[in-house]
């Protein structure tokens, strides 16, 4: 069990609203999380799995069933599986408004999000559970085989790389024929998985959806409502571009990253840290793997965006705090940086804000009174002055 970053800022929802939600993909950890931290609340916790015919069985009269908890904490797993719910929880926090009455956790659904919105909205606390960061598992692991297998748990722990691998293809092909049609994506299977073995050539670059309609033979809303669905399941991110009140030419498409490196190695058919470093991919992988980190350990209210022009200036991340550029990420997978015209360009229309250069291994140092080389273990170091970091991260 490895420390998760977001334990303290759940118990705090906890203790602050009547539900708390805590979504993320299948297989990351949220109900792990939620059994370990049972001690640290003011009472043991009722847990019902909604995918358990047993615990489905007490909730035949669920109003009945809760309202006579109503002094305990309900933890409602794969909370997706019961959208009806909704309504009787907000019912039931309204006639006993009080801190801490219902958890739920759901497999990163559309439907939840929708759900809870319109039900529980002013009730609800969402928080997400994201894979195992690097900065969680330093201790036991290097970020190489993290890097290489990823942040779900159960294929970063496994034996070999080859079982993790083989552990993940088998995640994927579940994900895509059972749990995201359970979910609500009415598409084949075959396509979205098609779709998702596409999207390793897009990764760490601009979308272009029509090209990607043209190759699957489909019109371009329906790759954008299939982007969409995988976006709020979790499995993509869509980097938006930063372009308020510039008075540029800017790129205005965003750029997309398969979330989980693990997850973009086993669509790659890269299997070992060998094959990765021989890949053309390389130097995607590497950028997709290290956004992931940084935007793990933000705080909740930071905001980032890339930047980019349309003759060439560019900065991979830029990190903001109250819609304020405070600092510029680039990310090189070297040890001997070096950085372009068109970097130092980017950070002076942002106005000359501070750049890190983040490397897989390279000792601290500086290019430039501007610039700050780092690398992936002692980038937090930097990012401190800036208050972007989640607590978590500040006390690291």
């Amino acid at each position: 069990m490895f420390n998760r970053s977001i334990t303290s800022e759940l118990l705090e929802l906890i203790q602050d609203r009547p539900a708390v939600a805590l979504v993320g993909p299948r297989q990351v950890g949220k109900t792990t999380l939620v059994q370990s931290l049972a001690n640290q609340l003011p009472a043991p916790p009722i847990y019902l799995d909604l995918e358990s015919h047993q615990d489905l069985n007490r909730l035949q009269d669920p109003e009945l069933y809760l309202s006579e908890r109503r002094d305990k904490l309900i933890i409602l797993d794969e909370i997706q599986r019961m959208p009806e719910l909704f309504p009787l929880l907000r019912s039931l926090i309204d006639r006993h408004r009080v801190p801490g009455r219902f958890m739920l956790l759901g497999s990163a659904s559309p439907k939840l999000l929708q759900q809870s919105s319109e039900s529980l909205a002013g009730r609800v606390a969402y928080l997400e559970l994201q894979p195992l960061s690097w900065q969680e598992v330093n201790q036991q692991v290097p970020y190489q085989q993290h890097w290489l297998r990823g942040g779900y748990p159960d294929m970063l722990l496994a034996s070999s790389d080859r079982q993790a691998n083989r552990r993940m293809n088998d995640f994927i092909q579940t994900y895509v024929e059972r749990d995201l049609p359970g979910l609500g994506l009415g598409a084949q299977p075959a396509r979205i998985r098609t779709l998702m073995s596409m999207l390793v050539s897009v990764h760490a670059n601009q979308v272009n959806a029509s090209e990607l309609a043209r190759s699957l033979g489909l019109s371009v809303p329906t790759i954008q409502h299939y982007l969409d669905f995988l976006e709020d399941a979790f499995l993509i991110r869509r980097l938006a571009p930063y372009y308020v009140n510039i008075g540029k030419r800017l790129v205005k498409s965003p750029k997309l990253y398969l979330r989980d490196s693990g997850m973009f190695h086993a669509l790659a058919a890269i299997g070992s840290t060998e094959v990765l470093t021989g890949s053309l991919y390389l130097g995607s992988s590497w950028e997709g793997y290290v956004i992931q980190q940084l935007i793990a350990g933000l705080r909740y209210d930071t905001q980032f965006y890339f930047y980019r022009t349309a003759d060439g200036s560019e900065l991979d991340l830029v990190l903001f705090r109250g819609n304020k550029p405070v600092v510029g990420l680039e990310i090189k997978y070297t040890n001997a940086p070096t950085l372009s015209r068109g970097n130092y360009i980017a950070s002076r229309d942002l106005g000359a804000i501070p750049l890190l250069v983040i490397t897989p291994s390279a000792g601290d140092f500086r290019i430039d009174e501007q610039v700050q080389v780092c690398s992936l273990a002692t980038v937090w170091l930097h990012l401190k002055p800036f208050n972007v970091l989640n607590d978590w991260m500040e006390m690291e």
